[in-house]
């Protein structure tokens, strides 16, 4: 992980911020900075942030759904990405949510992602199902991953 990086709880005044990021990674499918917003109001979602200098580099969030953390997010600007900085978020949020009850995490991904699929699993999730054709633009199966309780 970057040492100039800084991991933090995220606050609403990065939801603009971070719905540009997600605007230029995701299209379509981005979520808006209302999404953000209405989504740090729920006392079951946890976000956080990648900063360097103030910069937002990133952004990673899960729900609380009954012990099991459904990570929703993660988001790195391009020319960021494969320092860390995903990793980083991850560790960050796992380390803190297990302390509010989260116990398993899960996730779907792309298929064809190999490079996340690659960090899901240096972070510990195993694949446990496929949802076909989960994916549009382009049509992709996803892969459900899994971090059980006692791999955390």
């Amino acid at each position: 992980m970057p040492d100039d990086v800084i991991f933090d709880i995220m606050k609403k005044s990065d939801c603009r911020e971070a719905a540009l990021i997600e605007k230029d990674i995701f299209k379509k499918a981005a979520w808006s900075e209302q999404d953000f917003e209405d989504t740090l109001d729920l006392s079951y979602a946890f976000y956080v942030t990648a900063k360097r200098s103030g910069r937002l580099l990133g952004i990673c969030g899960l729900r609380n759904l009954g012990g099991d953390g459904y990570i929703s997010n993660v988001s790195v600007i391009a020319n960021e990405r494969g320092k860390g900085i995903a990793f980083g978020m991850l560790k960050y949020l796992m380390e803190y949510t297990a302390k509010v009850g989260v116990e398993a995490y899960t996730l779907e991904v792309r298929s064809k992602n190999r490079a996340a699929r690659a960090l899901y699993t240096k972070l510990g999730f195993e694949d446990e199902g496929i949802r076909k054709d989960f994916y549009d633009d382009p049509r992709d199966d996803a892969v459900l991953m899994w971090k059980r309780k006692g791999n955390i």
